[in-house]
């Protein structure tokens, strides 16, 4: 798919998804929390700085980071979905932040003046743009001397099973080829040596590259459809386009499929995360 029309694909897809990330903000820290803290941790802010997180997605990462910015330092949440940005600014009030502020941002392009920011966070974001290495140097101009990127991206499929189960079972049902995996989607950064080169092509040097494992959990086979069909990003919108009876077909073949994973409280799913520090 041509830039611009992947731009739009993205863009329509994470507007609809907004409404199931806020809704599911705190079961979706409650999963991702390990790779959040290890990006805040490694990231290392400080009170006075000021903290930009892309793709803020309902923002919890960055929460984390302006909770020990103090009155004087600043979170900069952004996503380029303006809805997503309404998602994280309802969490941000409902946490009692004073010290975040809330804006549309294309990471790719961003409206931000060399040099502006002491960090930057971005979970699960780059390797779904349209242009990641665009975006890797943009943040660098974006970042002061002596700054810092930490980054999380989908590790391996074979540590994700949450989702290549779901994906393999669609593309069973429909014939579809494997995607590229070099094109923009949750694997294209997988590969930690081309994570690494474009890093470096972006003028950073990597300080710490690491796996983070995680486990999704759902308590029903309805819980975890309902994240597949409502917050899951392009496969929700693959499902909804499919007629209603290969949507009860697909249900049928994924909920086969995760009984592996079934435990007396639901299901557990495996995730891995391919966390990096940079400088």
């Amino acid at each position: 798919m041509a830039g611009e029309d992947y731009r739009q694909v993205s863009f329509d897809i994470w507007q609809r998804m907004a409404a199931g990330w806020d809704r599911d903000r705190h079961w979706m820290w409650d999963v991702s929390r390990v790779v959040g803290e290890w990006m805040v941790d490694a990231l290392d802010p400080q009170a006075g700085q000021t903290i930009l997180e892309l793709a803020s997605g309902a923002g919890q990462t960055g929460f984390a980071a302006a909770a020990v910015l103090g009155d004087e330092g600043r979170l900069i949440s952004t996503d380029f979905a303006p809805k997503m940005v309404d998602a994280a600014r309802a969490g941000s009030v409902q946490l009692g932040l004073r010290n975040v502020e809330h804006r549309q941002l294309d990471a790719e392009n961003m409206d931000l003046e060399d040099g502006s920011v002491d960090g930057v966070l971005c979970r699960w974001g780059y390797m779904l743009m349209g242009d990641p290495q665009k975006a890797l140097h943009e943040t660098r101009r974006v970042l002061r001397e002596g700054g810092a990127l930490a980054m999380a991206v989908v590790a391996a499929p074979a540590g994700n099973p949450w989702a290549t189960v779901p994906g393999g079972a669609l593309r069973e049902l429909t014939g579809a080829p494997p995607p590229d995996p070099t094109a923009p989607g949750l694997f294209a950064l997988a590969d930690p040596d081309r994570t690494r080169s474009m890093l470096e092509t972006a003028g950073f040097e990597v300080r710490r590259m690491e796996d983070v494992g995680m486990t999704w959990r759902f308590e029903s086979f309805e819980e975890y459809w309902t994240f597949l069909t409502e917050v899951a990003g392009a496969i929700a919108v693959a499902i909804a386009a499919l007629p209603e009876e290969d949507q009860r077909a697909l249900r049928e073949r994924i909920e086969e499929a995760v009984e592996p994973y079934r435990t007396n409280g639901g299901y557990e799913l495996p995730g891995l995360a391919q966390n990096t520090l940079a400088a």
